[in-house]
C-alpha cells in the first residue's frame, strides 16, 4: 500500500510537471526573440507577422494561466502528502512557493498586456497594418510587455522542473513486485 502510494504521488507530479511545460517554454525564449520588432523601417507585412507571433505568446501565456491555479493548488497538495511520507520536500516547496509568488506577479502584467491587444493600435481585426507608425508602437509596446512577464517570471518554471526532477533523482520510483500466481 505504500509503495502504491509513493508510485502515485510520482506519476501525479510528473503528470504536473508535463502540464506545466507549456506554460514554462514561453519563458524560456532565445535571446532573438521574434517577437521584437526589428530596429529602422519594417515593411507592413513583417510588422503583421510580428504581431501574429506576440498574439500567439500572449495566448499560450493565457493558457499556462488558467492552468496555473490548478497545478499549484495539486502540486501543494501532493509535497503535503510527500512530506506525511517523511520525505524531504524542502527545496520542491521553496521551487513551488517562488514559482506562486513569480505567477502573482506576472499576472497583471499579463492582463494589461490584453489591453494592448484589445486595442490593437494600428491594426484591423484581423491583424493587417492599417497605420505603420501606430502599428510599430502596438508591437514595440506588446514586446515590452512580454519581456516584463519573463522577467517577472524570473526562471521560476524552469527552477521548478529542476527542483521537482532531483526530488525525483532523490526518491526513485519503487520497483514493481513480481507477486506469486496460483497456477
Amino acid at each position: 500500500n505504500h509503495i502504491f502510494r509513493k508510485t502515485i504521488i510520482i506519476a501525479i507530479v510528473a503528470v504536473l510537471l508535463v502540464a506545466a511545460m507549456p506554460f514554462a517554454s514561453v519563458y524560456a525564449m532565445a535571446e532573438k526573440d521574434p517577437t521584437v520588432p526589428p530596429a529602422g523601417d519594417v515593411s507592413n507585412e513583417k510588422l503583421a507577422q510580428i504581431w501574429a507571433r506576440q498574439i500567439q505568446a500572449y495566448e499560450r501565456l493565457g493558457k499556462g494561466f488558467a492552468h496555473a491555479k490548478d497545478f499549484i493548488a495539486s502540486a501543494q497538495n501532493l509535497i503535503d502528502k510527500a512530506a506525511e511520507n517523511g520525505k524531504d520536500v524542502t527545496a520542491l516547496q521553496a521551487a513551488l512557493d517562488a514559482f506562486q509568488a513569480a505567477v502573482n506577479q506576472a499576472l497583471p502584467l499579463y492582463e494589461s498586456a490584453g489591453s494592448i491587444i484589445k486595442s490593437h493600435e494600428g491594426f484591423d481585426e484581423k491583424g493587417n497594418v492599417t497605420d505603420a507608425a501606430k502599428a510599430k508602437e502596438t508591437v514595440r509596446l506588446m514586446s515590452e510587455k512580454l519581456k516584463e512577464i519573463r522577467a517577472a517570471m524570473n526562471g521560476t518554471a524552469q527552477a521548478l522542473r529542476e527542483a521537482i526532477k532531483a526530488f525525483r533523482a532523490a526518491n526513485p520510483r519503487p520497483k514493481p513486485t513480481a507477486t506469486p500466481t496460483d497456477g
